[in-house]
């Protein structure tokens, strides 16, 4: 007969004290019980964190490129996701895809070498408090950084504050810039509002066809009206740039959701992306489009670091069927619902 051993005292303290970090080495997790924040399985991912309050929820991915899977107000989710994704995982030398979802990169496009470990690859997690979670990247021997990225979810409100930390642990000085890249669902209408003195005769530029930049671009399904660009339907050629400095933009998904985004913009500083945009809008037919707020070249020493923050809003909106928008209202909408935060956003740390 089967007689269960008596645990000794102290193995058993030790067990229970070394559990936590064997458990978050084996997952890539490092976990404590906070409010609105918990582990989830999503689109085939066992690994994710969930942040929500009564409104809102995010699904954070750590297993592949450290991305968001899912922003959405009262169930109704902002982001496109690609179906056929769901649990693919990056390995070396095999066929890679482009993954869904809210990404974050680091830029200039054109020039920064491949980093699919950042891209693509596993990141540890972070639970760090209520509605709050870290993500940590491997170190990319490619562009010679460590990126970092925090989450935090507001308690009553969509507001969910997106911080990327690029970290330098190469021995060299870095100039790299922030680049965000969220595919939110297709067919919506995009604004961006205009500040003076563009470099751009109509506010914008397009990419293509080729390796081509259109400085005067006329496409019929994107206007400027009452001091916004807006950008109806699928233009002639789908990648855009601007280089409004309002801070802000916002998105009108066809699920009736205002998706806004604010960043910081610094007119005096150099953004080293191939025309010295601050937003890049990639408007794939009714498929997605791709929200990408840019920042400034950043020269990081050896062991330093620089952060960039993003603030996102969700709020429902009545999508105009007709493409008509009342901007006004928009305006208003924005001001009040989405207010800029004090705390400074662009950030150096020792």
């Amino acid at each position: 007969m089967f007689q269960k051993p008596t645990a000794h005292p102290t193995r058993l303290l030790l067990l229970l004290l070394l559990t936590p970090i064997l458990l978050s080495g084996c997952a890539h997790f490092k976990s404590q019980q906070f409010a609105g924040a918990s582990l989830i399985e999503h689109s085939g991912y066992a690994d994710c964190i969930k942040l929500e309050n009564q409104t809102t929820t995010v699904v954070i991915c750590p297993a592949c490129g450290g991305r968001i899977l899912e922003y959405s107000l009262n169930g109704r989710n902002s982001l496109y996701l690609d179906p056929k994704q769901n649990g693919w995982l990056y390995e070396p030398n095999k066929p890679a895809i482009d993954p869904s979802g809210g990404r974050f990169d680091i830029g200039p496009e054109m020039t920064i070498p491949r980093h699919p470990d950042l891209w693509l690859g596993r990141w540890t997690a972070q639970i760090t408090g209520p509605r709050s979670a870290r993500l940590v990247s491997a170190k990319d021997k490619a562009t010679g950084v460590q990126l970092i990225r925090e989450f935090t979810l507001d308690k009553f409100s969509s507001q969910l504050t997106c911080r990327q930390i690029i970290k330098n642990v190469s021995s060299e000085t870095i100039l790299w810039c922030h680049w965000s890249r969220t595919l939110a669902a297709g067919g919506g209408i995009c604004l961006i509002p205009l500040t003076p003195d563009s470099r751009f005769p109509n506010n914008y530029v397009m990419y293509g066809q080729g390796p081509v930049i259109d400085y005067r671009p006329e496409d019929p399904n994107i206007v400027v009206r009452d001091d916004f660009l807006q950008i109806l339907g699928t233009p002639k050629y789908p990648k855009l740039g601007m280089d409004s400095c309002a801070g802000w933009l916002c998105y009108l998904t066809k699920n009736d959701l205002m998706f806004i985004k604010r960043f910081p913009t610094y007119p005096d500083r150099l953004y080293n992306e191939i025309a010295a945009i601050t937003i890049s809008i990639w408007y794939y037919k009714d498929i997605m489009c791709e929200l990408e707020p840019i920042g400034p070249a950043k020269k990081i020493p050896p062991g330093k670091s620089a952060s960039f923050s993003e603030k996102w809003w969700l709020l429902p909106y009545k999508f105009p069927r007709d493409r008509k928008v009342d901007t006004a209202e928009i305006k208003e909408i924005v001001d009040t619902h989405a207010r800029e935060s004090k705390t400074p956003w662009m950030a150096e740390h020792k």
